[in-house]
């Protein structure tokens, strides 16, 4: 059983010392036909483990690629690679950044002895560029690893973002003058933040995000999967002590979802392989970065949060976006929060549809969104949800609605919106939290909820009624029993015989009650 290579992001490590290596090689082979790339992907996805092993093909290691598909396809030449990682460079703020620039050219002029003439940053890497070229007589590889990090890191101070961007327009500027002495530009990183404006002279930039042809470079196939972790899929059995197609549907539910072309699904393999090591399920990728910015822009839009799920967005959506006006579902669908589940190619321009792609990203999302509106802290929020689904499960109604009522006392008064969206969002956040399946086909504009928690014994259909303060909330409470009844939420389940309880739930302010109706064969009405 091969090691697993967590963590490790450099390809002659993970195949000299052994660790268990996913051939990809095949679609880097045909990446490096086009001379001038792009790609985003979310982070931990593999993309710095990406470039490294390009960096290793265009230095002619062939060697290290016995075995791989790559190994007699291509004409192996080495040349002379200029490799640019942003995640060893300083950007604290424009002239830190400008001088750790500086520094690295300096670092790379060293290795091939040449003495810069040149002053600054961008006159400087156009002539490292060039005098490298005329050493060799080779044409240069440039490998951009993560080209957006001095902006992303800075995203909530739009002043430092935006110089960074500044000196990173400037800088990238170069490659276009420099296309006679280049091979091979490749840049990746987690956005497309202000993608055009960075690279508006590098204009024959070939952006790959979105392409078929290269949609699962990144990421484990379901076929991938269960071919090179076979060994690490055993164990796991073993230790859990389920069945090898319980294990990956569990697997499938938890890390699988990921695409870019809402045909082809990934993992994320920083999940998978600590999922292997650990020998648990776990919330791996999440909580390796808290997106607090982000909950900070959500919380700004107002924005009700059911609408994250089967979002319709335009592909221009995707391109046109930018620091001064950040979209917050092309944020989330970039930094992988949101992914791709469908492309509706009958409109005039194309139409994604964006979801959650999984229960690790889904579940985790919305805990730390209700942090977020609530001001109720993480550790309470997990213990809150499991025991209002066991008080649902033991039918302590009065149980059910302490519990959230607590958890609304702990809302902060400015944070009290008298809107629906807000308080339709706390709900449909709680219900996520206790596993409740939300019927995606029911959310509407008016805010409506069709929140169904099955049990062995039991189903609930659960509806929430909002009213302003001072609202009679057994009158609201009726109202959401009553819409259960007159929607018919309950017709799927006419021929399951378990007891059907309906659950209208009424809030005004922090005041809140219920009203419950119990069917008690599921064949009656």
């Amino acid at each position: 059983m091969k090691k697993l290579p967590l963590a490790i992001q450099t390809f002659s490590e993970i195949i000299k010392d052994g660790y268990l290596y996913v051939d990809k090689t095949q679609q880097i082979a045909e990446l490096i036909q086009s001379k001038y790339v792009f790609l985003s992907r979310p982070r931990r996805f593999g993309k710095s483990l990406l470039v490294s092993t390009l960096s290793e093909i265009f230095s002619g290691n062939q060697a290290l690629f016995q075995g791989l598909y790559i190994y007699d396809k291509i004409e192996w030449q080495a040349h002379p690679v200029i490799l640019i990682d942003f995640n060893s460079i300083s950007y604290s703020d424009e002239e830190v950044f400008r001088a750790s620039l500086l520094s690295l050219l300096d670092e790379v002029a060293a290795e091939y002895e040449i003495v810069f003439s040149k002053t600054f940053v961008k006159d400087r890497f156009a002539e490292l560029i060039k005098k490298i070229y005329e050493k060799t007589q080779q044409k240069v590889v440039v490998l951009i690893d993560e080209y957006d990090k001095p902006i992303v890191d800075h995203i909530d101070e739009i002043k430092k973002a935006t110089k960074n961007r500044k000196i990173l327009q400037e800088f990238f500027g170069v490659l276009k003058s420099s296309d006679a002495f280049l091979r091979f530009v490749f840049l990746t990183g987690v956005s497309k933040f202000s993608r055009v404006s960075i690279f508006s002279e590098l204009n024959n930039l070939r952006d790959i995000t979105l392409s078929k042809q290269f949609a699962t470079m990144l990421g484990y196939t379901q076929a991938e999967l269960e071919n090179y972790f076979g060994q690490h899929i055993q164990s796991l059995c073993f230790e859990l002590g389920l069945k090898k197609a319980h294990l990956l549907a569990q697997i499938k539910h938890w890390y699988n979802g990921y695409s870019w072309n809402a045909r082809d699904r990934v993992y994320n393999p920083f999940s998978i392989l600590n999922l292997f090591t650990e020998q648990q399920f776990d919330n791996y990728w999440f909580a390796s970065g808290t997106p607090t910015f982000l909950m900070k822009l959500i919380k700004k839009t107002t924005l009700d949060v059911t609408v994250f799920e089967n979002q319709k967005v335009s592909k221009i959506l995707f391109d046109s976006y930018n620091l001064e006006n950040l979209n917050v579902f092309a944020l989330l669908f970039q930094t992988g929060y949101l992914t791709i589940t469908e492309i509706d190619k009958k409109a005039r321009t194309l139409q994604y549809v964006l979801n959650y792609p999984n229960f690790e990203v889904k579940e985790a999302f919305i805990t730390y969104l209700f942090e977020s509106f609530t001001n109720n802290g993480l550790e309470e929020i997990q213990p809150a949800a499991e025991n209002l689904r066991t008080y649902l499960e033991e039918e302590n109604l009065d149980g059910f609605m302490n519990i959230i009522r607590a958890l609304f006392a702990k809302i902060p008064y400015p944070l009290h919106i008298e809107k629906e969206a807000y308080y339709h969002s706390l709900f449909y956040m709680i219900l996520v939290l206790m596993g409740v399946e939300i019927d995606l086909e029911v959310l509407t504009d008016k805010g409506r909820i069709d929140g169904v928690l099955a049990f062995s014994d039991k189903i609930y259909l659960i509806e929430f009624k909002y009213g302003k303060a001072g609202s009679k909330i057994d009158s609201l409470a009726q109202k959401a029993l009553k819409q259960i009844k007159d929607k018919n939420y309950g017709e799927r389940f006419l021929n399951d015989k378990r007891p059907r309880i309906y659950l209208g739930v009424g809030f005004a302010g922090k005041e809140m009650g219920y009203k419950i109706k119990t069917l008690n064969h599921g064949l009656n009405g």
